[in-house]
Formats: structure tokens, sequence, C-alpha cells
């Protein structure tokens, strides 16, 4: 028995396969990213406690000012793109120039939060292995992941091959309009990356990290129902009809029956019927009057509408309209659309993509990473770019929880290894030439 531990530990040695296939470059990665974790928490901790609420745009700005030192200390060139003309703040666009020829990467994180000043939550607490805070998880974990994954390129030669424009919106939460306007910098982008990696929070099922090669789009629908008023006796009546109300209950309960499919998903967020009823001008509410005994005249509905590619949005758009237009008598209706966040859609060169970070999970010794549902995220600044990019991949940020309420958390340690892969994975693609 005397051997035993020490046959113990050689199997444990061989069976463990933790940087056995990592380059002397990335252990310099995986060192560098674990030295600096609490000066990464440092900076965390002063981007939490400056609000940056998407219409709070001096403090959109000043989480900026606090990044752009960092970018600059790594070689990059830093801009400010102002977006006072769509109502917002601006965005924060940092870029490296590399290896010509070889893979061009496009790594998206956001300044803004849903945490306006009016919101009591406003300061960030640690506890253990938590950071408490507006905005931890989502995004301000995930930037601080670019960061410490492009220093420990830096501290490894890795950086010097690598071209990367670093986009950080500054209207995530809130898009401004026109939409088209807001994003023309990151469709740009875009336009000139091969790979996209977006940062906001990891995904985990039954606390394994999951990896995100798809994620919905997020638009919404406006439907309007009219019809005959007139004394409630007569409703039913071939001179009167139906009434607004029942053919706005037609049609929902129409999409309720006829649309469900894999992926989909059409909420109804609010609803009005009476004589008359209206959205009100802010398009998140709706006022209504009316009597028992008056059929009435109009009725109002927005929801939203969540699909896993332009296909089925295209498709489900279509089952709509069709929907709408098949009026009960003495009625009429109209819907339409507002295209806000298209659809990353699950593609092979996302697929390839992960199992080229699987290939480094291997090597560092983690789990390997399954494809998270895309039913279960909502959309993101990555949607905008995965049409136009060879392969894309989401979820690269901080493991949390809570985002967009109170007490919102990131889980600290999981900044190190999203940044020991992000870093390693993008020291790997810039040695590749582009296809």
């Amino acid at each position: 028995m005397r051997g035993l531990p020490g046959l113990l530990a050689f199997a444990a040695l061989i069976a463990t396969p933790a940087a056995a296939q990592l380059s002397p470059a990335e252990q310099v990665i995986v060192e560098t990213v674990e030295a600096h974790h609490e000066a990464d928490i440092a900076l965390l901790e002063r981007l939490v406690n400056q609000n940056s609420g998407t219409h709070n745009h001096a403090g959109v700005k000043a989480v900026a000012d606090m990044l752009a030192p960092e970018f600059e200390a790594l070689g990059f060139e830093v801009e400010w793109i102002d977006q006072s003309a769509a109502g917002r703040a601006g965005h924060l666009f940092a870029r490296h120039e590399g290896k010509p020829s070889t893979t061009r990467m496009l790594l998206i994180g956001h300044l803004d939060t849903v945490f306006e000043p009016s919101s009591p939550f406003q300061t960030f607490v640690r506890e253990g292995d938590r950071g408490i805070g507006p905005g931890a998880e989502d995004m301000k974990g995930g930037d601080v992941v670019i960061l410490a994954a492009l220093r420990a390129m830096k501290a490894a030669g890795t950086l010097q091959d690598a071209n990367i424009v670093v986009a950080m919106t500054g209207d995530e939460e809130d898009a401004g309009d026109p939409l088209d306007a807001a994003r023309a910098d990151l469709i740009a982008a875009g336009e000139w990356a091969d790979v996209a990696l977006g940062f906001e929070a990891l995904a985990k099922i039954d606390g394994r990290d999951m990896s995100s090669v798809a994620r919905r789009s997020s638009n919404s629908w406006q439907l309007e129902a009219t019809g005959k008023t007139g004394h409630s006796s007569g409703i039913f009546q071939e001179q009167v009809g139906y009434g607004a109300v029942y053919e706005m209950a037609r049609i929902l309960d129409a999409f309720r029956r006829k649309l469900p499919e894999e992926n989909l998903t059409f909420n109804v967020g609010f609803m009005a019927g009476g004589t008359p009823a209206e959205v009100g001008e802010d398009g998140l509410s709706a006022s209504t009057v009316g009597k028992t005994n008056i059929i009435p005249s109009k009725a109002v509905a927005k929801g939203d509408l969540r699909t896993l590619t332009q296909e089925q949005t295209d498709r489900i758009v279509a089952a709509m309209q069709a929907i709408v237009d098949q009026n009960l008598p003495g009625t009429d209706a109209t819907i339409s659309f507002d295209f806000r966040y298209p659809a990353m859609a699950p593609t092979q060169g996302n697929r390839d993509l992960l199992a080229k970070l699987n290939a480094i999970n291997a090597d560092l010794g983690l789990e390997r990473m399954e494809e998270f549902p895309p039913s279960r995220r909502g959309a993101a600044d990555i949607s905008f770019v995965a049409p136009l990019v060879g392969a894309a991949l989401a979820g690269m940020g901080a493991d949390g929880a809570g985002g967009h309420a109170e007490g919102e958390y990131v889980d600290l340690p999981s900044m190190i290894r999203q940044a020991q892969r992000a870093a390693i994975l993008m020291s790997r693609l810039s040695q590749e030439p582009r296809d």
C-alpha cells in the first residue's frame, strides 16, 4: 500500500488535461488573467458605481471615459461616436490593427444599463464571490472580461498580430431612433469583421457553462380593430356586426391556436377596447371608455414577436396578416410591425467557432460547452452583425443572475475563465488567414 499515494497522484496527473495543450504564450494568458483578477474587480466596482442608465447620457459618457484609457494603454485607437441625433449618448469604439489578411474580430459590449438615476439600486457590494450592483451582470462584468482578455493577450505577445474592433454601444437597453442611424457604426464594423463575439452574460444550465450560437429577434406589433357602434341589443345582427372587441378577441385567439411552433413567441403586452380606445403617446399604455350597453367601436393591442431566423419572421408576419384580414361581419382590423432586433440564426459557421472554443476548453481542463437554447435568451446587439460575419458566438461575458432587477450580481470567479477562453480563442484566430 505504500506506493498507492504516488500511483494516485500519477493517475490524477494524466487524467487532468488542464494546460496540457496550451502553448507557452497561452500559459502566460492564463496566469496574467488570474494575477490581474483583483484589479479587474476594482475596475468593475468603479464602473458599476457610475450610473449609466440609457437615458443618463452624462453617465454613459462617464463610463466610456473610464474605459477609454484602458484600451489606449493596450495600443488601441479609441473613438467616441456621438449619438445625440438619435437621442442617445454615444458609442465607444476601440480599434487594433494587426497582421494583414488574418481573421478580423469584432467584440461587442455595451455601456448602458436599465437602471436610471431614479433607481434605488445604485451601488456595488462585494459578498464573497458575488459582485452585486446595477449592471454588474448586464453587462459591465462582460466589458471587464473584454479588457482582461486583451490585457492578457498583450502580456503574452499575441495581441500584436490581432485585428480587433471593440464596439461598446451606449444604448443597447433602449436603442436610439432612428434605429438605422443608431446601429450604423456597429453594422459597418460587422461588414468589416469575419468573427463576432458578444460579451453579454454567460449562459448556464444545471451549473454547466453553455454557449450561445443563436439568439432570437425582438420585434413588436400593434393591432387595431374597429366595428360599428350602437346599442348593445343589436350586437351580432347583420346590420351591426360583432363590434371591435369581438374582432380583437377573434384575432388574438387565432394567433394562440394557429401560430405556435418551435422557437416562436408572441406576447400580448397590453390591450384596451371601448368607445373609443387609443394607444398612449408613449406607446406603452392604452386608454378607453365605454358602457355595457354600447357596442365598442375600437380595440387596440400591442405585443412582441420573437423568432429564430429571418425566414421564420417573414413567414409568421404573413400568417398574422392573413388572420387579421379574416374579419368578422361589421368589423375591420389592421396590424403593423416595428422590426427592431433581428435574429441571430444558428449557422454552421457559429457551430464551427464553438468547436474551436471547445478545443480550448479541453486544453484548459474545462467542461465542454453545449448550445444554449435560444428560446431562453433575449435579443442583443450581436444580432445586427451575425448575418454579416462568417461566425458569431454570444454569451462570452461573465456568469451572474438577476439582470434588470435589484440584486443583480455577477459571479466574480467566472470572469477569470471567460477572459482566458476569449483571449486564447482570439489569439488562435489571429493566426488564421481570412477565408
